[in-house]
Parts: structure tokens; C-alpha cells; sequence
């Protein structure tokens, strides 16, 4: 068992590396991740549910190496329900803010993979908005604007991938994956006995016209729910 799960997260950890380092598009870059969670699906449709039930649950931080919360925060929570994880915002103590994952191993490096993608595609897409602007008006944080219209339009397209990934293994196998991952991350999520509360809004001023590109940006996108290959 603990030899799969080693192989599995190789696979996943190869993959990304190969992703990123290449600079592909944000097409392909978010096509991968969906053959991502292909792989995770096929691992775990491979194992008994007491398997699964005997698999670790991890918590693992991606450090953002700032102290306010960036646009791609809007589609964080999708990406941990894409994943199957948990997911909170905390500070080190330096104050930056970090994103906290929590779910079972293989979860764990798939949302890691899924958010490395989305953050390349969206900086992509960012320099080629600005390429093909006249001026860039900074004070009124047009980048931050058009960053965060694309996160919510990219989590929009996760949560309508997940459903269509999860009623297609339902169909296929007969198994509520989704379920047992979630019944076992509740459960050993309660153990941290963690005092999380709800963020508030930043506060920061929006470019209306920069956050409604910014959604064109992340609608273009085309997300596969699956996708075959090697």
C-alpha cells in the first residue's frame, strides 16, 4: 500500500515539475491538472474502501511570501473541494500568509499540483493582458483586479468539474469516492480541534474593467474533466 501511494505521489510530483518548468500554456497547463485527478481517481478506484480507510491524512502549506491575501485566494476553497481536502488561510510569524491543506496524501499533492498550474496560468494570462494594453493604470491595482476576476471564474469552472468527475466514477464503478475521502478528512480534521474564523474582505479598491477581463480570461480557459494519454 505504502509502495503505491509512493508511486502515485513520484507520478504526480514528475508531472507538475514537467508542467511548470516547460512554461506551457494555461491550457495545457490546466489539462494536466485534470489528468491529475485522473490518476488519483484510477489509484483510488484500484483499492478497497478499507485501504483508502488506512491511508494517512496530512496537512502541508504553500507559502506565499506575503503579508495580504492574493487574488488567487478567491479560488482556493474550490481548488481543496476539487481535491477533496480541507483548506484554511493562516500567518507565519512574520505575519505573511500562508494556504494550509489538509486531506489524505495523494490529495494533498494534487491540490499542491492544481494550485501551481492555476497560479502559472494566471500570471500568463496577466502578461499577455498587459502586453495588449495601451497603459496600465497601477494605482488602482489593475493587476489585482484582472488576478481576482480570473480566480472566480476559474473556481466556478472547478466546482462544475468536480460534479461532472464525480457522477462520471459513480457511473463508471459504482463507488461515491467523494464520500469516503470526505467522511475520513472530517474525521481526522475534527482531531486538530483548530479555532478557525471567517476571513474578511481586504478591503482593496477593484478595477471593474480589469476584473471583467480578468473573467474573460479565466472563461476562455478550457478545463477537461479528464484526460486520457500516458
Amino acid at each position: 500500500m505504502a509502495s503505491d501511494l509512493d508511486k502515485l505521489k513520484t507520478r504526480l510530483q514528475a508531472l507538475r515539475a514537467k508542467t511548470i518548468a516547460n512554461g506551457c500554456t494555461e491550457e495545457e497547463a490546466l489539462a494536466a491538472a485534470a489528468k491529475v485527478a485522473e490518476l488519483l481517481d484510477r489509484h483510488d478506484l484500484s483499492i478497497s474502501d478499507l485501504e483508502i480507510r488506512e491511508e494517512q491524512c496530512e496537512r502541508s502549506a504553500i507559502e506565499t511570501n506575503r503579508k495580504q491575501r492574493q487574488p488567487i485566494s478567491a479560488c482556493i476553497g474550490a481548488i481543496a473541494e476539487y481535491c477533496d481536502c480541507k483548506v484554511w488561510l493562516e500567518k507565519d510569524d512574520t505575519g505573511r500568509v500562508r494556504y494550509v491543506f489538509f486531506g489524505l496524501r495523494p490529495s494533498i499533492e494534487m491540490a499542491h499540483y492544481v494550485y501551481d498550474v492555476i497560479a502559472v496560468a494566471m500570471q500568463t494570462a496577466w502578461d499577455r493582458h498587459a502586453r495588449s494594453q495601451r497603459f496600465i493604470r497601477y494605482g488602482k491595482d489593475e493587476k489585482g483586479s484582472f488576478l481576482f476576476g480570473m480566480a472566480v471564474s476559474i473556481a466556478d469552472k472547478l466546482m462544475a468539474m468536480k460534479g461532472e468527475r464525480d457522477e462520471a466514477n459513480r457511473r463508471s464503478s459504482g463507488r461515491d469516492l467523494v464520500v469516503l475521502r470526505h467522511a475520513i478528512v472530517e474525521a481526522e480534521f475534527g482531531k486538530l480541534d483548530l479555532n478557525l474564523r471567517r476571513g474578511r474582505a481586504s478591503g482593496k479598491r477593484v478595477s471593474a474593467s480589469a476584473f471583467e477581463a480578468g473573467q474573460v480570461a479565466g472563461q476562455a480557459l478550457t478545463l477537461h474533466p479528464g484526460v486520457g494519454g500516458k
